[in-house]
């Protein structure tokens, strides 16, 4: 049975237009005009038990409306959402305490008091037992290294830092759902490394649900099975993300490094130069036209090389590729 079940969800924004100056303020107070704004356009998905689902697209495509009627935070203005068989809006307080929601701008922690105080305040909060709180605890303090920062205030800990802090909290009370927006956002490396391990080992271990909305397409590949994208507020890819990388990640590119100096050579079919240097070339080819080891052989042929090597299209590069138009050639 699906835990999120989506059908023909739409919301409209109604706003007040307004002339410039001060005249237009009067009038817009006075005799208002409105226009509506459509964000979320009749989108339908069903979400499985355990699923890792990166829902992403450009500023203003609709992620963040759509994710704030999952959570019930606003109400729809048409069609129908389900989670764990609940509506989220009408019954927000019991979807509440089976979801957990990220916000990497956004806080859920006490910023003047320590770590530890925010947490035993969210014990409290969703009810948790005594037994299986002090578990989770311990569990998190070794996993997100956070023993040492318990007795710290939030205001005082660091971007990185703050994460772990936020995702023990979201997690600590042990939700079947959890939203994560854009969860590592100006994180370093290392950071984001160990925030998405402990995602993947979250998902592992309790099947949780990941719903993961963000810019970095980094966290899409190292975290998620499946994509949905959206576009205008409407659905316009959902499938598994090694689909959407056969689909339209055809062009592949190949770095040849040689023994000498580069002389003249034939481009191979189906191949053009990215970049040339004295002892180093790039090409691009594409892989329904031709195969790495016959680009490969055919500059073997003709120039001595010493060493190669093949790069996969990063989903960057898929995702431009799809948003500039290439989805509805």
């Amino acid at each position: 049975m699906s835990i999120i079940h989506v059908q023909d969800l739409s919301k409209v924004y109604r706003i007040v237009e307004k002339d410039p100056g001060l005249a237009g303020s009067f009038k817009a107070l006075f005799r208002p005009r409105y226009k509506d704004i459509l964000a979320v356009d009749r989108i339908s998905f069903t979400i499985e038990p355990g699923e890792l689902v990166g829902y992403i697209g450009v500023n203003g495509a609709g992620k963040s409306t759509t994710i704030k009627m999952l959570t019930g935070i606003l109400l729809p203005s048409g069609g129908a959402v389900r989670v764990l068989e609940r509506d989220p809006y009408q019954q927000r307080v019991p979807n509440a305490r089976d979801i957990g929601v990220v916000f990497g701008q956004r806080s859920q922690l006490w910023w003047d008091l320590p770590l530890i105080e925010s947490l035993n305040f969210i014990q409290r909060i969703y009810e948790i037992p005594p037994a299986s709180f002090k578990r989770r605890l311990d569990e998190f303090a070794e996993t997100l290294e956070l023993k040492a920062l318990f007795g710290t205030p939030i205001r005082n800990l660091s971007l990185g830092q703050k994460m772990r802090a936020e995702l023990a909290a979201t997690l600590i009370h042990d939700p079947q759902v959890v939203y994560l927006d854009e969860p590592t956002i100006g994180l370093d490396l290392l950071v984001k490394e160990r925030i998405r391990e402990f995602i993947k080992a979250q998902n592992r271990q309790r099947n949780v649900t990941v719903i993961l909305t963000t810019h970095d397409l980094g966290d899409i590949e190292e975290i998620c099975q499946r994509v949905i994208m959206i576009d205008a507020g409407r659905i316009i890819y959902d499938g598994p993300l090694s689909l959407i990388k056969a689909r339209f990640g055809k062009f592949r590119e190949i770095t040849l490094e040689t023994a000498s100096p580069i002389g003249l050579f034939a481009l191979p079919t189906g191949a053009e130069i990215v970049q040339q240097a004295d002892q180093r070339l790039t090409l691009r080819f594409d892989r329904t036209v031709t195969t790495a080891s016959q680009v490969a052989a055919a500059i073997m042929n003709q120039l001595e090389v010493a060493d190669f090597s093949l790069a996969e299209p990063d989903l960057a590069s898929i995702v431009k590729q799809i948003y500039s138009g290439a989805l509805h050639a």
